[in-house]
């Protein structure tokens, strides 16, 4: 699936490009922004691995915002100017479609798009905003992750030396998305353990590696959900 985020000071175009959007398949418009800034200021927060940028822009052009995300997200070019193509390319963009865009043209760089994220190597880390401020989390390092008990739309995560370490606004279904999938599963509504972390696990229990303050190792209860992902995840 292609989560894009769509960045364009027109908002005619911003709806034109949604419409084109909702027509291709495994393509999903998260947001639109017609402002640059306030893009930059959401976008680390966005669950999107796309991001479709004019290059025209007042204040801010689409040129000088790639050089700042290209690190972290695909970038696909909207412009009805020919001469920015070489500089766009440099920027080592995904494509650069001409306005005014045709659907086809649109799908042709969603495909070279799906292709690089289907081959991007998998992140080792996760990065978002802590209570701690933005924080890299890396994956290895962590034993535990639990829905906080002070705000639900918040996770609690464990790492393996036992500090905590609060995510932010952030849910299940995106959290497991920036782990390896073949190193963490969900264990209930609440609950997900890392693999290294399990030290015994039956059908309805999972006894971990983590101490507790009674000096025993802390029991997690499988939901019935999540049984079958919990199994091949173990390889039975």
């Amino acid at each position: 699936m292609i989560k894009c985020v769509i960045l364009d000071d027109e908002l005619l175009a911003i709806s034109y490009l949604k419409l084109l959007c909702e027509q291709i398949d495994n393509v999903e418009v998260v947001k639109a922004f017609n402002d640059p800034k306030v893009f930059l200021n959401e976008i680390d927060n966005l669950d999107c691995n796309l991001c479709i940028l004019d290059i025209e822009m007042p204040g801010m052009t689409g040129l000088q915002i790639a050089e700042i995300i290209s690190g972290s997200k695909k970038i696909i070019f909207t412009t009805a100017y020919k001469e920015y193509a070489a500089e766009a390319f440099d920027l080592n963009v995904v494509d650069y479609v001409r306005k005014p865009i045709k659907k086809e043209r649109l799908v042709q760089a969603f495909v070279k798009a799906k292709e690089l994220v289907e081959n991007a190597p998998k992140k080792t880390f996760i990065e978002w905003n802590t209570n701690i401020g933005k924080t890299v989390i890396f994956t290895e390092q962590i034993s535990y992750i639990k829905t906080s008990e002070i705000d639900s739309r918040d996770k609690d995560i464990m790492l393996i030396d036992g500090t905590t370490i609060v995510l932010k606004n952030l849910n299940f279904k995106n959290l497991l998305e920036m782990l390896p999938a073949k190193d963490f599963a969900q264990v209930n509504k609440k609950e997900i353990i890392a693999r290294s972390s399990v030290k015994v696990f039956s059908t309805t229990e999972i006894i971990t590696t983590i101490p507790t303050e009674d000096h025993t190792f802390l029991k997690l209860q499988i939901g019935d959900a999540y049984k079958n992902s919990l199994m091949e995840l173990f390889g039975k």
